[in-house]
């Protein structure tokens, strides 16, 4: 099982969830879609916030959100 699942429900609403739940979010992200996808530490976590959302599980294909990442960036170090 993957640890990431795409949910239809707001972000906030999620991690209020996780929070209740006790869950750390590795990562979470508004989908251009619609949505929301989230990343979870373990797949015993990821298979409690699927069963609280079974309803809401997005299935299909999903377009996440174009991010900007800094490849190559060493700090200050160089």
């Amino acid at each position: 099982m993957s640890r990431a699942l795409n949910i239809n429900a707001a972000e906030d609403d999620i991690i209020a969830t996780c929070k209740k739940s006790g869950i750390a979010i590795s990562m979470i992200e508004q989908l251009h879609s619609g949505g929301t996808r989230i990343v979870l530490n373990n797949t015993a976590d990821t298979a409690s916030i699927a069963e609280a959302y079974r309803t809401k599980l997005l299935t299909g294909p999903v377009t996440r959100m174009q991010t900007r990442l800094n490849r190559g960036y060493r700090g200050a170090s160089g």
